[in-house]
């Protein structure tokens, strides 16, 4: 069985969770506590040696890095496709799921957010409004790479979805956590809600996973 490393808040661990329930695959949660730092844990470090969840194991094979998890997953498992057949439209799909998790997510991790704490001296709302600012305008750049496009469809690509949701959901989910402005992005917002209204997506949500119970979140 499939093995992965997930914690329930991490927006990564959250994007393979949607593609694993998308393609109806079993898998094994073995949760790594980022906050106590079990990230860290010489063990862990043997499975992944940035630190950093997810991780998927299979066999004696791991898998870093939530997007190349997502590609491999969709190509030992093609149906339901999460990209496009077209070159170009693989491409635009790819490009949505980037800005998520190159643009937006690198700048408001775990890890970014405790340097801000515990290195920089960053107060509690100095630190929440880096978190806003980043996603309020990364969210802005989704926007218009949805607005108005032909292929916008009910999801971010057509009418299934695809990579881009997996990346998307999980940064909205945040930003409602955190209270970020939204109403600048209706078409990522109904979007959202879409994919919400997918059971597929309501068992990959945080508060589903074994760990959230655990932690009083469930």
């Amino acid at each position: 069985m499939l093995k992965l490393y997930s914690y329930f808040r991490s927006s990564a661990s959250y994007r393979v969770r949607i593609a694993l329930s998308l393609k109806g695959l079993d898998y094994q949660t073995v949760p790594v506590h980022l906050v106590r730092n079990e990230q860290r844990a010489p063990d862990y470090l043997q499975i992944n040696p940035a630190g950093l969840v997810p991780a998927l194991a299979e066999d004696v094979q791991v898998f870093t890095q939530s997007l190349a998890i997502i590609e491999y997953l969709n190509e030992i498992h093609p149906q339901p496709p999460l990209l496009p057949d077209r070159p170009a439209d693989r491409a635009r799909v790819r490009a949505i799921a980037l800005t998520v998790a190159c643009e937006i997510h690198p700048l408001n991790n775990l890890s970014v957010l405790s340097y801000l704490s515990a290195t920089l001296g960053v107060d509690e709302a100095a630190k929440d409004a880096w978190y806003r600012h980043w996603v309020e305008k990364g969210l802005t750049t989704v926007e218009r790479l949805l607005a108005g496009h032909p292929r916008t469809g009910t999801f971010c690509h057509g009418d299934s979805p695809t990579l881009a949701d997996c990346c998307l959901a999980p940064q909205v989910f945040n930003a409602l956590r955190f209270a970020c402005r939204l109403d600048h992005v209706p078409i990522v917002m109904g979007i959202y809600e879409r994919c919400m209204d997918l059971e597929a997506f309501r068992r990959a949500a945080p508060g589903a996973q074994p760990d959230a119970r655990e932690n009083g979140h469930g």
